[in-house]
C-alpha cells in the first residue's frame, strides 16, 4: 500500500430527516466531498450486523466511497434530525451504537501509515473504545509538511469535555470550529468571550496548540482562515437555503482537497465557501458538485 489517502474517521450513520433517511456522519461527508476533487478517500467507522448497516454500506458504495467499515454486534447509528424555519438542523443522537465500537487493528495501522489527511471530531470520541482507536490512528500517521490532521470539533449535545477537546487539539494541526462552538470552547479554556476578541482567541489557540491552520465559520457572517502569519476572510454568499446539513463538512473536505492540489490558503478558502453554499442549496449532506466548482481546482493546476 503506497496510496496517500484522505480519511474520514469516526461516526457513520443515518440522518433521519423529515423527508426520509439520508446517509450521514461528518467523517463520511468530509471524505465524500474530498473525493469529488479526484482524491483517494476512505471512510473508517463501524456499522451493525443489521439491515440499516447493509443499507448504509450500499449507500456509501453508490456514492463511490471507499470503505474501511467493520461490522459489529451493536445497532447501526441513527440521528433524528429536525430543521427549524431557517433550515438549521437539531440532532438527537442514539447512544451505544456501532460507531461507538471502532477498534484499531493491523489493517487500520497500515492505512494510517499511508494517510495524507484525516478528519476526526468530538462525537465519535464519546466512547472510550472509539476514542482510543482514533488517537492510535492519528498517532500512527506521518507528521510534517503536507500532512493534515483535522479536528473538526462538531460539538453535539453533551458528548464533549474540556479534556477531550484538549487531547484532540494536541494531536491536530488543523482546527475547524464555528462561532457558536468557539464561544463554548473559549469558556471551557477560561477565555473571556466577546466578538471583539474573536481574532485574538483564534490566534491564542494556534499558538497554544501549535496549529498550522484554524478554520472559523460564522454562518451568514462569513468565515475566517487563520494561520501563524495571516488571516483570510470570505463573506457568505446570499442564497436560498434548503438545509445546512453537512455544509461545514463540505467546507472542510473541499478546503483540504484544494490545499493538497496546491491551491493557496485564500484560493482554497474561496472554493470551500462556494462548495458549502452549493450544499446549502440542496437537501442532504452529499449532493454531487457541479463541474464548474470541480474545475476550479483543475484550472489552478494548469
Amino acid at each position: 500500500m503506497n496510496t496517500k489517502y484522505i480519511i474520514g474517521l469516526g461516526e457513520a450513520l443515518w440522518d433521519m430527516l423529515p423527508q426520509g433517511k439520508k446517509i450521514g456522519g461528518a467523517p463520511a461527508n468530509f471524505a465524500f466531498h474530498a473525493s469529488q476533487f479526484g482524491l483517494p478517500t476512505k471512510v473508517v467507522s463501524a456499522v451493525g450486523n443489521d439491515t440499516l448497516g447493509d443499507e448504509l454500506i450500499s449507500a456509501f458504495q453508490k456514492k463511490h466511497l471507499n470503505l474501511n467499515i467493520s461490522r459489529v454486534d451493536y445497532p447501526t447509528g441513527t440521528v433524528q434530525v429536525t430543521l427549524d424555519a431557517q433550515g438549521i438542523p437539531c440532532y438527537e443522537i442514539c447512544q451505544n451504537v456501532a460507531w461507538d465500537h471502532i477498534t484499531f487493528n493491523e489493517e487500520l495501522e497500515q492505512l494510517a501509515y499511508n494517510t495524507r489527511a484525516v478528519c476526526f471530531g468530538s462525537l465519535a470520541q464519546r466512547s472510550n473504545e472509539s476514542r482510543k482507536a482514533i488517537y492510535q490512528f492519528i498517532d500512527t500517521m506521518p507528521s510534517g509538511k503536507g500532512q493534515y490532521k483535522v479536528f473538526d470539533i462538531n460539538l453535539r449535545q453533551q458528548f464533549y469535555s474540556r479534556e477531550l477537546i484538549k487531547e484532540s487539539m494536541k494531536r491536530a494541526n488543523v482546527l475547524k470550529i464555528n462561532d457558536e462552538e468557539l464561544t463554548i470552547v473559549s469558556q471551557l479554556f477560561g477565555y473571556e468571550w466577546s466578538e471583539d476578541c474573536l481574532k485574538n482567541i483564534c490566534e491564542e489557540f494556534i499558538v497554544r496548540f501549535k496549529l498550522d491552520i484554524l478554520i472559523l465559520t460564522c454562518g451568514t457572517h462569513g468565515s475566517y482562515i487563520f494561520t501563524n502569519d495571516a488571516c483570510s476572510f470570505c463573506e457568505t454568499p446570499q442564497i436560498k437555503v434548503a438545509d445546512t446539513v453537512g455544509a461545514g463538512d463540505s467546507f472542510t473536505g473541499s478546503f483540504v482537497a484544494a490545499l493538497i492540489h496546491g491551491l493557496s490558503i485564500s484560493e482554497a478558502h474561496q472554493l470551500a465557501v462556494d462548495v458549502s453554499a452549493f450544499v446549502c442549496q440542496n437537501e442532504g449532506a452529499m449532493p454531487s458538485l457541479p463541474n464548474q466548482l470541480i474545475e476550479k481546482v483543475k484550472q489552478q493546476e494548469l
